[in-house]
């Protein structure tokens, strides 16, 4: 009797472990979408104080704050309403979904952080330019293709090659 309540008990608590490797594992390093929406995705963060955790539940400790909401974010995973994102520096963390908004946003990149990015009036090099972006810059993107971006922020409108964009993928059309 007592071996096999043992028994019982070694089972349960490997089903246990199986379980929590599971939902890790899942968690970690599945493409699947409990939101049924492709995986990865950019987004943008809703709130201008928003909570990134070390894993998916309220019991993972804080691993930092965003504080500027609009800043945009890649999905990477998703486990119930929890959901992994990477920023345009590369640190990843857990964001609770409500948190995360699908309006999209880009950062402008530089390869130097001193050098500005033309916009243009047009989606066209030989066209006006109406402003010039510094690297960090975010932007509402509004639409995207053939290499190009119309973009608003505070103080200017226009189009900007899609490649000098974080948060945008290569050759994606966003309508």
């Amino acid at each position: 009797m007592v071996l096999r309540r043992l028994g019982v008990v070694v089972v349960l608590a490997a089903g246990l472990f199986d379980c929590a490797v599971g939902v890790g594992a899942a968690a970690k390093d599945s493409a699947l979408s409990t939101s049924g929406l492709p995986v990865p995705r950019y987004v943008s963060l809703k709130s201008d104080h928003v909570n990134v955790r070390a894993g998916p539940t309220k019991d993972n400790d804080v691993a930092w704050v965003y504080t500027r909401s609009g800043l945009p974010v890649e999905i990477t995973a998703e486990y119930e309403n929890w959901r992994r994102v990477r920023d345009s520096e590369g640190s990843e963390g857990w964001v609770y979904h409500s948190l995360l908004s699908g309006r999209r946003t880009a950062v402008v990149t530089m390869k130097n952080k001193d050098d500005l990015t033309p916009i243009y009036d047009s989606a066209d090099t030989t066209s006006a330019v109406t402003a010039r972006l510094q690297a960090g810059v975010v932007a509402q993107v509004k639409k995207c293709g053939n290499g190009w971006c119309r973009v608003l922020g505070n103080g200017f409108e226009g189009w900007i090659q899609q490649q000098r964009l974080w948060g945008v993928y290569a050759d994606e059309q966003v309508n």
